[in-house]
């Protein structure tokens, strides 16, 4: 048993005897105006109670500590354990009997509850597991597959490919190449969200490079749509995580461009914005307020809910996908202490508005810093 294990043990201890020497006590100044049943009562419920949070040995011993001092405090003659009524000895005995039985059961309750839990946990986990190797069965697959099979083309001597050709292959194995990392990030930031090793580090960081650059990267995925940018001339510097605000910024342009038709526009807007603290009426809350739009046809209203939820997929996308992107995205946010909304606009398509109550610095005053 180690240390850590056996301070616990301890206060448990000493939690189960402070309990039944406070309720003693307590009961002990109001003595002559209760009846000593009622005091067994109270005991019984503070076993109970213990049975509830303690392990069972700290329990037992709260169970005898309670029936001593009913007996010595409470049943006469006072202040000692002999008893002259054979009706107060009997009450004892099955005050005691009562109160064991009710820390084991209490405690017998309590490790199935445990079992039960840790079992749908399992249940649940596996359930995770199956429907994560389900996803990754195609969506590596399929790049890995394209990655090997132009490389098995290119590395045939027998066969006399064109340059162009050779170009095709290789653009074939960046964009499998390309989609492959995609995935496995999304793998890596989703562990850790879920093992809390997200710490944000903040600095000031330029949104509107952070949105270029994303879109830049994206150039392949998004060939087929129209991209449009809404942002201040003046956006001032804020202060956030630039990697994270790359990977949400990323995921929610990449997923617009795999689950809209070709053609659809893609409108990115990023603003200032100060609100008055009604609870001040001085201090102004300072907002950084991107948007991410498309006109395609939006979320089906019954499952826009469950858009953040790990590997959920919709029933009618046509696209693949292991269902990561969105609640990464969501974990991002929220690390930061912002906040994701999502719904679909009056003419269709669907509305991406993140709001981060961050420190801002104008561009203007960069000159002064």
């Amino acid at each position: 048993m180690d240390k850590l294990t056996l301070k616990s043990a301890k206060n448990q201890y000493l939690i189960s005897f402070l309990s039944v020497a406070a309720v003693s006590f307590s009961c002990l100044i109001v003595r002559d105006v209760i009846d000593y049943k009622i005091v067994g009562y109270l005991l019984l419920v503070v076993v109970s109670l213990l049975a509830i949070f303690l392990e069972i040995k700290p329990v037992l011993l709260g169970a005898v500590l309670s029936a001593l001092a009913l007996n010595f405090m409470f049943i006469k003659p006072y202040f000692t354990l002999h008893i002259d009524s054979a009706e107060d000895i009997l009450l004892l005995v099955m005050y005691f009997i009562i109160a064991l039985i009710n820390a084991v059961l209490t405690n017998n309750f309590r490790r199935m509850q445990r079992a039960i839990q840790v079992k749908q946990t399992r249940a649940s986990t596996l359930k995770l597991y199956n429907t994560l190797l389900d996803s990754l069965s195609h969506e590596l697959r399929t790049p890995i597959a394209a990655i090997l099979g132009s490389i098995d083309t290119l590395q045939q001597k027998n066969v006399n490919l064109s340059e162009e050709t050779q170009q095709k292959l290789h653009n074939e194995i960046e964009k499998a190449s390309m989609k492959l990392n995609y995935q496995v990030e999304n793998l890596l930031n989703m562990s850790r969200l879920e093992s809390g090793y997200i710490h944000p580090k903040l600095d000031w960081c330029d949104v509107k490079e952070i949105i270029y650059n994303v879109c830049d990267r994206l150039k392949e995925e998004t060939k087929d749509h129209k991209i449009t940018y809404t942002i201040d001339d003046n956006l001032p510097l804020f202060k956030l995580d630039y990697g994270l605000m790359e990977q949400i910024i990323y995921n929610l342009v990449y997923n617009c461009a795999q689950h809209t038709p070709k053609g659809v526009n893609i409108n990115i807007s990023a603003k200032y914005e100060v609100d008055a603290d009604y609870d001040t009426h001085i201090d102004l809350i300072k907002k950084c307020v991107i948007t991410i739009s498309d006109d395609g046809y939006g979320f089906p209203p019954a499952e826009i809910d469950k858009a953040f939820d790990k590997f959920y997929r919709f029933k009618e996308s046509k696209t693949g996908g292991t269902g990561l992107g969105l609640s990464i995205v969501k974990g991002f946010v929220e690390a930061q202490n912002g906040t994701i909304t999502l719904h679909n606009a009056e003419d269709g398509g669907a509305v991406f508005e993140l709001t981060f109550a961050v420190d801002c610095l104008p561009i203007n005053s960069l000159g002064n810093e």
